[in-house]
């Protein structure tokens, strides 16, 4: 494929896959119906939500420095917290460009080399998809059994158990393939696994690796927390059981990656989780969108804010390297 094609594909795509998912919510929900909820939805349960996540936010800008200090480089905090959300902001244009543009940020206003800060912000992605993980752990075991009588009534045991031992072949047929590989796709894979390995193991070689794990933890807990306060914002979802909420903030996590910042795509995957336990269509969506928009709006003030204020901020300041004495 022509890579001057492939990149604006990568931009359209999610764009014109966000276009749809607005569309199939909106015919979910007539549009009329969805300001209602906005019109009656509890604000102080959305501010409160609003506010978790700022703290969430406000821990990962702490976190990276953790990871900037060993390798020589004393970061401003006030860097830290611009760059990540200017990072946020910019992938709501492209995606993934804003991982570029923070690390590009810090090579800019405090001297960190690309490459380095780059990988900082690679290492800290793989403890990411960790407590992802540890939470699609939890939430199956709270939810094992409710889960495995959601699939039987659906679909015949037979059926799941075949697939089930399909796709346990298929793995091991892909693992297999990429490790004796040598096309282009297989190295790429290949080195995604070291990277996230070599991010892994960085972790472990902080100095303040203990404090970087607990803001990991402290991160996702407040993503969370922000997910089942807002929910109290409406009224329809009062008594909303922990489980569905946890499946509901899994759902809604990985549609992010789907579309730019989730637009379209985030009402939608909580609306295909609260589902499984009978939720109504119109409350979920609506709460889909309450969530999403407040969050949004939450990255673009202080996105936005950062990229003005950067310049300012850093006027005649010099980047600190830390040298034996520090």
């Amino acid at each position: 494929m022509n890579p001057a094609l492939k990149k604006y594909l990568k931009i359209i795509l999610p764009i014109l896959l966000g276009v749809f998912l607005i569309w199939y919510s909106l015919s979910k929900v007539p549009l009329s119906q969805l300001l209602d909820y906005f019109k009656n939805a509890n604000y102080f349960y959305i501010t409160l939500g609003m506010f978790f996540g700022l703290l969430s936010h406000l821990s990962r800008s702490y976190r990276w420095l953790f990871q900037l200090e060993p390798m020589g480089y004393k970061v401003r905090f006030a860097n830290s917290f611009m760059a990540v959300f200017s990072a946020y902001l910019i992938n709501y244009t492209i995606p993934r460009a804003g991982e570029v543009a923070r690390a590009s940020i810090l090579t800019t206003y405090e001297g960190v080399p690309f490459e380095k800060g780059f990988g900082s912000i690679v290492a800290e992605r793989f403890a990411d998809l960790i407590m992802l993980l540890v939470i699609i752990g939890i939430t199956l075991f709270l939810q094992f059994d409710y889960i495995v009588a959601f699939f039987i009534e659906r679909f015949n045991p037979k059926n799941l158990l075949i697939y089930l031992l399909l796709a346990i072949l298929l793995l091991g047929v892909f693992i297999f393939y990429i490790r004796k590989s040598k096309t282009g796709f297989g190295l790429k894979i290949k080195n995604f696994v070291k990277g996230l390995a070599e991010g892994a193991l960085s972790i472990f070689k902080m100095k303040k690796k203990w404090a970087f794990l607990f803001h990991t933890v402290f991160i996702w807990s407040m993503y969370v927390l922000m997910f089942y306060t807002t929910s109290f914002s409406v009224e329809a979802l009062n008594g909303i059981t922990l489980g569905a909420i946890l499946i509901g903030f899994i759902s809604a996590t990985f549609s992010i990656a789907a579309t730019n910042g989730g637009i379209g795509s985030y009402p939608i995957a909580i609306y295909a989780a609260f589902s499984i336990f009978a939720i109504p269509e119109a409350p979920s969506i609506a709460f889909g969108w309450i969530i999403w928009t407040s969050q949004t709006l939450l990255i673009i003030l202080f996105g936005g804010l950062s990229l003005l204020y950067l310049p300012i901020f850093n006027r005649n300041k010099v980047p600190h390297q830390i040298d034996s004495k520090d």
